[in-house]
């Protein structure tokens, strides 16, 4: 799903990409969940959910603050990859310092910090030009810093002179921030997000023992849509797996939830496995935006269903999917995704053709009768 094949394009100004951002961040974190036994020991659990739920509000401020006054700091590049904000990669390796690094003062309101990797060394992320810049953008956030010089040429931490990092609006922030930052070095199994920012959207799901629901991630990535939108998208997502349809949730360039059908696989998959053979998906990209996607690969055999169609859905399917630039001579637009529908309130006028169209890529009489056998075995 890399945009790294695309032609090159100038970004969206930061703030547009900031209201990307905020889409991704969840919109309902449960209050009660338990934690993975790595991260339980960094403070009592319910101090560390209500510092996750602190650090998540923390972030949209600092999204609102990206939109208000993001141009300042980062301004619109040429590049093959839309969501490559070196700004936003800079802040985020900076809070994952912070929070990894740092100590928790006995009170737990502030991170002690003797060292920040991605600003120090032959290889340092963060270019010392910038990181006096990164620092003062997350003052302007409420975050507070003492024992460091900003006007500095160079920032400057060590063990002597120990850099307190604090949240005053919010003090728990700070274990929260920590728990994150733990969980994102030492427990992520999957690829870091291609774009970065893997702090910056909150993944609070790393830090549950239990495995997040793929319908919860899909009810948090709806959260911007019309209550007709999110009813459609969760009953299409309740109308198949219950048929037997797998869905994976895949994080890198946006968020995609994704389905397949399987049960004629004869080994065990990885949650990559069951992503590239996806027939459809919820999406959302900050160069598409929301968006159902389609990978058809039987309209010849539905040709007289989709005759009935509507003629916008009857074109989006018999035009087809693939490479942009093969099948149209047009620059890439991630045309070899699928067919893509956006997911607004038109899609309500087509969604029953839409349930039909899915039934045809799907075949759920097949998957009824293959999910039937396994339990029957079972």
């Amino acid at each position: 799903m890399s945009m790294a094949h695309g032609a090159i394009v100038v970004q969206k100004p930061i703030g547009k990409y900031a209201k990307h951002m905020r889409n991704l961040i969840p919109a309902n974190i449960p209050e009660v969940y338990t934690l993975r036994p790595e991260i339980s020991n960094i403070a009592d659990e319910k101090v560390i959910r209500d510092g996750v739920i602190a650090f998540r509000d923390f972030l949209y401020d600092f999204c609102d603050r990206l939109i208000s006054d993001g141009n300042l700091y980062a301004l619109p590049r040429k590049t093959i990859n839309p969501s490559n904000y070196p700004f936003l990669h800079y802040i985020n390796h900076l809070l994952i310092d912070i929070g990894y690094h740092g100590n928790l003062a006995t009170d737990g309101g502030s991170l002690l910090v003797t060292q920040i990797p991605s600003f120090t060394g032959s290889k340092n992320k963060t270019p010392v030009s910038k990181q006096a810049e990164c620092l003062r953008f997350l003052t302007l956030c409420g975050f507070a810093f003492a024992g460091i010089d900003m006007d500095a040429n160079a920032i400057v931490v060590s063990k002597e002179q120990p850099l307190a990092v604090s949240y005053p609006a919010n003090p728990v922030l700070a274990v929260g921030l920590k728990a994150l930052s733990v969980a994102d070095m030492e427990l992520r199994t999957e690829r870091r997000y291609s774009n970065d920012d893997n702090l910056l959207r909150c993944d609070y799901s790393l830090i549950k023992a239990d495995e997040t629901d793929t319908l919860d991630v899909l009810k948090n990535y709806l959260h911007p849509l019309s209550e007709k939108v999110r009813e459609f998208a969760v009953a299409l997502h309740q109308r198949y797996t219950d048929m037997g349809i797998v869905s994976v949730v895949n994080k890198r360039d946006g968020l995609h939830i994704a389905y397949a059908n399987i049960n004629n696989n004869s080994r065990v998959l990885t949650s990559r496995d069951v992503y590239d053979r996806r027939i459809w998906e919820f999406a959302v990209s900050i160069k598409h935006g929301y968006c159902l996607v389609v990978r058809a690969k039987k309209t010849d055999k539905d040709s007289d269903a989709i005759e009935k169609f509507p003629l916008y859905l009857k074109e989006k399917i018999k035009q087809g999917y693939g490479c942009d630039r093969k099948l149209r001579g047009e620059r890439c637009q991630g045309g070899c995704q699928g067919i893509r529908i956006p997911l607004d309130d038109s899609i309500l006028d087509i969604s029953r053709e839409i349930e039909a169209w899915l039934d045809s890529e799907t075949n759920p009489a097949s998957v009824r009768r293959e999910c039937g056998a396994t339990r029957g075995t079972q």
